[in-house]
């Protein structure tokens, strides 16, 4: 079967994007934008096969209001997955589609940071001058609110028996706290477990949240190639600068190099396990 007929069987009652569209989509790593007849964005994706995917959301009833609302569909190619994602990000921030779950940028970043005890560790959340991405030490989760912070630590004591009180969640009573009543808490908060093999486990929870510190004594470039094709995407601190392209030949450059806390998440993983190529820029 081919796209055209792949695409045919789509609803064509409700279709109005036009039935040649998949030839003119490229198998190719890239952003896509869903526009309406007025050519508002109404949905912005990513993917490494651009045709593939939008072919799959012609095909996704979940997606069916959206598509009969669609007229036609652009594409920017990148020669790779992360100038996708990064630009992905970028663009759903830009115009809000209808359809995308909103980004915003974030003004006041909060943190958990651990702290000295009653003779054991406690976390607190730290927010404004405490939080220097890439800089200050001993930081884990980034998030937009402190609700969300709060919540995490909810989340962690589900996740890992730990004590809502030694989490600072609740006050310990004589009985200890709430959890220790339900039997979620080991009980910590009243000697039945010993405080250091419950602030280990917290420990040991947390890390998996660890803001990373730059790793690096100046810029870098991730490097991304695609054929002869190469950009060339510059990161300082976790902050995107902008990015080079092979194909101008020109510097990018963006246009807000705040801290980006989206883009961060984009960045963490591939740069601190090596799975992107990188090159080190020389100290300004």
């Amino acid at each position: 079967m081919t796209d055209r007929q792949t695409k045919l069987q789509t609803k064509p009652q409700t279709l109005k994007i036009d039935a040649d569209l998949a030839a003119q989509l490229p198998h190719a790593a890239g952003v896509y934008l869903f526009r309406n007849e007025n050519a508002l964005p109404l949905y912005i994706g990513k993917s490494m096969d651009i045709r593939n995917r939008v072919l799959s959301h012609l095909r996704d009833d979940a997606k069916e209001k959206m598509i009969t609302q669609a007229t036609h569909v652009d594409y920017i190619k990148t020669a790779g997955d992360i100038g996708a994602q990064v630009l992905e990000a970028q663009l759903i921030k830009r115009y809000s589609p209808l359809y995308n779950i909103r980004l915003r940028r974030v003004r006041q970043l909060y943190a958990l940071r651990l702290r000295e005890k009653d003779g054991g560790i406690m976390p607190e959340i730290v927010t404004g001058k405490h939080i220097v991405v890439g800089q200050s030490e001993g930081l884990y989760g980034l998030f937009r609110s402190a609700r969300a912070a709060q919540n995490k630590l909810h989340d962690l004591a589900a996740g890992h028996h730990l004590c809502h009180g030694l989490l600072g969640l609740e006050k310990i009573g004589r009985r200890g706290c709430f959890g220790v009543q339900v039997k979620t808490c080991r009980g910590a908060c009243i000697g039945q477990e010993a405080r250091a093999h419950h602030d280990s486990r917290m420990r040991e929870a947390l890390e998996e949240m660890k803001v990373h510190i730059w790793p690096y004594p100046a810029t870098i470039d991730v490097v991304e190639e695609s054929g002869d094709w190469v950009q060339r995407h510059r990161i300082d601190q976790w902050r995107y600068l902008g990015s080079w392209c092979s194909k101008t030949a020109a510097f990018n450059r963006n246009a807000d190099q705040g801290f980006d806390l989206d883009i961060y998440k984009i960045l963490v993983k591939p740069i601190m396990t090596g799975s992107v190529k990188i090159e080190l820029n020389e100290p300004a």
